[in-house]
């Protein structure tokens, strides 16, 4: 049974949506933040990377970005750029990318179904990622970045999404990178709430070091009141749960630095041994279905195809992202940690094939282009309790920052 609640909103004032909305904090390096606010002053950058309101050189970790933070939001609920919700509601979260349109639902998840494994994850997470966002939720007191979730198609929550989307919606706008968004308060609550109930899980799609963090200071603030009821806001954290025959996953491919001392030549015939290879020549291989993958080596394009003798049903060691690391990157080119490893790095299907071949032009030696992970195979690998290699999905379009904050206290700011 799965715990998703309705939430008092802090969200945009009217007319203010697509000038708040933000990117995640995460896909911008910090000279790309800076500059991405500048000019901006209500875009939600400016509190999500708070840095970017301090001198060039302050600490981006220190306490005093978290401060800042703290003090930027509070200003904005102060001044009337946010209005808070003096009801529980749920909210509905619609994106199109490209003709393509997938609707979540706005609403709280309980920190003990993500202890409980209620809400699946098929990623680990690392505690040195986890520490930035502890501070921030902890310091502003506010989850401010959704949790991106998933489930399984519903037909109760399904009709119920069709009928509050009959409605006007709240916000409407398109964002700068050509990105549909629409959000609509929901008026049922009951019954979505119930829906959800009958549901068995849910699964983290993408955001696994942002549900990490919001759970462990859930978690600090019940150690800090030990007469907590299970109630309070900081019980729950904010996502955006999606249908997942919604949802579109693309490619993670893979540039590398050298070919680990190997001559081309020999490189080729080790790689020979789990895939069939074909050169293709200057034209960029996209892969067409799985077991399928380019590469791109010495400015010649080849199609791998894995031999059947190295494919299986595993749902971990059957994904495509497995088959390379465990059949070339690792034994052949030496990446045993790509985690770790400096001489690996990882491009977005986002940024298309041409980024592929810049890098092999200027710094890489070696590009794999990968066919997407499958959000059933995601779903099989959550549902088998395992995990899947790092940096096996890439999900677009990316949820908005600054649509909808969930308080980890009872605090109202203003009236709607």
């Amino acid at each position: 049974m799965a715990i998703v609640k309705p939430f008092c909103c802090i969200r945009p004032a009217k007319g203010l949506a697509a000038q708040v909305a933000a990117l995640p904090y995460d896909v911008y390096s910090r000279a790309e933040a800076r500059k991405e606010v500048e000019g901006k002053p209500l875009s939600f950058l400016n509190i999500d990377r708070p840095e970017t309101q301090l001198p060039e050189d302050a600490d981006m970790y220190g306490e005093e970005a978290y401060e800042k933070a703290r003090e930027l939001l509070e200003a904005r609920i102060e001044d009337g750029t946010f209005t808070e919700d003096q009801t529980e509601k749920y909210y509905l979260y619609e994106l199109t990318m490209e003709g393509r349109s997938q609707t979540g639902i706005v609403a709280c998840c309980s920190i003990d179904d993500y202890i409980n494994g209620v809400i699946k994850k098929h990623e680990n997470t690392r505690a040195e990622k986890e520490q930035d966002r502890i501070r921030h939720v902890d310091v502003t007191d506010a989850h401010t970045g959704p949790i991106f979730l998933a489930y399984r198609p519903d037909k109760a929550l399904a009709d119920l999404v069709e009928e509050e989307k009959k409605q006007a919606p709240l916000y409407d706008f398109v964002s700068e990178d050509g990105i549909g968004h629409r959000v609509w308060a929901a008026r049922e609550t009951d019954a979505i709430e119930e829906a959800f109930k009958a549901l068995p899980a849910t699964y983290i799609a993408d955001g696994h070091h942002r549900a990490a963090s919001a759970v462990k200071v859930g978690l600090k603030r019940r150690e800090e009141n030990p007469s907590y009821t299970g109630k309070e806001p900081y019980n729950y954290f904010l996502a955006v749960l999606f249908p997942a025959n919604e949802l579109k996953i693309l490619p993670y491919n893979r540039v590398v630095k050298d070919l680990n001392g190997l001559e081309r030549d020999a490189f080729l015939e080790k790689a020979g041994q789990s895939f069939d290879i074909e050169a293709v020549g200057a034209e960029a291989v996209e892969p067409a279905e799985k077991g399928q993958l380019g590469m791109l080596l010495d400015g010649c394009w080849y199609r791998l195809t894995a031999k059947a003798e190295v494919k299986t049903a595993d749902p971990v060691d059957g994904l495509d992202v497995s088959i390379l690391q465990d059949r070339l990157l690792g034994p052949v080119l030496g990446i045993g940690d790509p985690k770790a490893d400096k001489r690996i790095d990882f491009i977005g299907g986002i940024r298309g094939l041409g980024e592929l071949e810049r890098r092999t032009r200027e710094d890489m030696r070696i590009a794999f282009s990968m066919y997407p992970t499958s959000m059933e195979e995601l779903l099989a690998v959550a549902d088998a309790g395992r995990l899947m290699p790092p940096k096996s999905t890439w999900f677009e379009p990316k949820l908005r920052s600054g649509l909808f904050i969930h308080r980890l206290t009872e605090k109202k700011q203003s009236k709607i």
